[in-house]
């Protein structure tokens, strides 16, 4: 796998970037040029690094969108307690997603997402599940621990890929499981991954709440 860096529209080779190193490859003959784009995704041969095949923006297989029929069964009854919590995440979540005209009458700008804390055991992925269950957004699930990659820049690009894929197919909710991963305090950085893990965290606060803003997606 390798992401294209330069769009060209002439000649047989293009820079690519497979584990990290820089290299210009052949493109196969049959491959659609106007599909290289730069950031795409693309399939490289094993011996080679020929281009071989333009892969799709979704390609990633750490982000897993749950298609209807594979959203999880668990409804609100099902979690003992915690009424006033599942009172909270209907009315930011779900309600803004359904009834979005009710916060504009009113003038109020809808949340862009909500963070569940608290130990472990509590029912914080069980809520996510009710979520999921009960509204017809696409859910996005993802592990905060999986933002941090080997190397540097990837993780605030898969944080925009996710939200690129929650846009293309809003409504949508994206549930991040474990950000306590990227969401530390922030310091004086002494080393690479501690900034790229900063990186990472910003990025993602951008995405939610920056220039460009979906209200028709929540975190």
């Amino acid at each position: 796998l390798g992401t294209t860096l330069v769009g060209m529209t002439r000649g047989t080779s293009r820079p690519c970037s497979p584990a990290g190193s820089n290299y210009y490859v052949r493109i196969l003959s049959t491959i659609d040029r106007e599909l290289l784009k730069p950031n795409a995704s693309v399939a490289l041969h094993k011996h080679s690094n020929a281009l071989v095949d333009v892969l799709p923006p979704e390609a990633d297989s750490s982000i897993m969108m749950l298609t209807s029929d594979q959203k999880p069964d668990v409804m609100y009854a099902d979690i003992g307690g915690m009424d006033i919590q599942k009172q909270e995440v209907r009315e930011a979540v779900e309600l803004p997603l359904t009834h979005f005209e009710l916060y504009k009458q009113i003038g109020i700008d809808p949340p862009r997402g909500v963070l569940m804390y608290g130990p472990p055991g509590c029912g914080k992925t069980m809520l996510a599940k009710a979520v999921a269950h009960h509204t017809t957004a696409a859910f996005i699930r993802v592990v905060g621990s999986e933002f941090v990659q080997k190397y540097l820049g990837e993780g605030p690009r898969m944080v925009r890929d996710v939200f690129r894929l929650a846009k293309e197919n809003a409504p949508a909710i994206i549930f991040i499981d474990e950000i306590d991963a990227i969401a530390t305090k922030r310091f004086d950085a002494q080393t690479g991954a501690d900034r790229e893990v900063q990186r990472i965290l910003l990025e993602l606060l951008n995405q939610m709440d920056g220039f460009d803003q979906n209200v028709n997606v929540k975190v």
